[in-house]
């Protein structure tokens, strides 16, 4: 069964579907000591959707907000590890577009060309600024052509597109979301 969005929460784990309102969620995050990647997008996905919390719902974030603030509860980091792939085509994509004059004005958005380049390069993963170093040098030697090549095409076919309107994805963390909601609706 698929996930997909409603008043309550859905988080897709291991194939899983559980269904969880926000206070279940702030309460697991409570028992288990952290915040996991996936629970803060849920919440952050119900906030932004929801037309107005309940009280109970912006207790339950004051609550996270609280033991995110006195460590009770720990963000876990989004990624221990970078692709250096990523770094190394947004680069080249920005040196193409410098070198590109569309024809009917349309600047191609980095994002979509990158994307298009990157899933059709291997990723080089590494946890270390050493390792991320070794990656680059090895990118350099072996794989320049290919990457310039993939980021051509991506901008060959971003123009010879039809323009296609897309929302990109929201860029608010979710303490600055909680704390925004916390706001607006305590009383003056």
């Amino acid at each position: 069964m698929p996930c997909s969005g409603n008043a309550e929460l859905r988080l897709c784990e291991l194939g899983e579907i559980n269904r969880m309102t926000i206070q279940e969620i702030v309460e697991q995050a409570l028992v288990e000591g952290y915040l996991t990647p996936m629970m803060e997008a849920e919440v952050g996905r119900i906030c932004e959707m929801a037309a107005e919390l309940s009280i109970e719902e912006y207790t339950a974030l004051d609550r996270l907000m609280g033991a995110l603030l006195t460590g009770e509860v720990t963000a876990m980091p989004r990624k221990q590890f970078v692709n250096v792939m990523e770094e190394l085509v947004v680069s080249e994509v920005i040196l193409c577009l410098g070198e590109l004059e569309s024809e009917n004005g349309q600047i191609p958005d980095v994002g979509d060309v990158s994307a298009y380049a990157l899933n059709r390069l291997p990723p080089l993963y590494a946890t270390s600024e050493e390792g991320a170093n070794y990656q680059r040098q090895y990118a350099k030697d072996e794989l320049q052509n290919v990457i310039r090549q993939q980021v051509r095409e991506g901008l060959k076919r971003y123009l010879e597109r039809p323009t296609i309107p897309h929302q990109p994805f929201p860029r608010r963390d979710l303490v600055e979301q909680m704390s925004h909601l916390l706001k607006v609706s305590t009383p003056d």
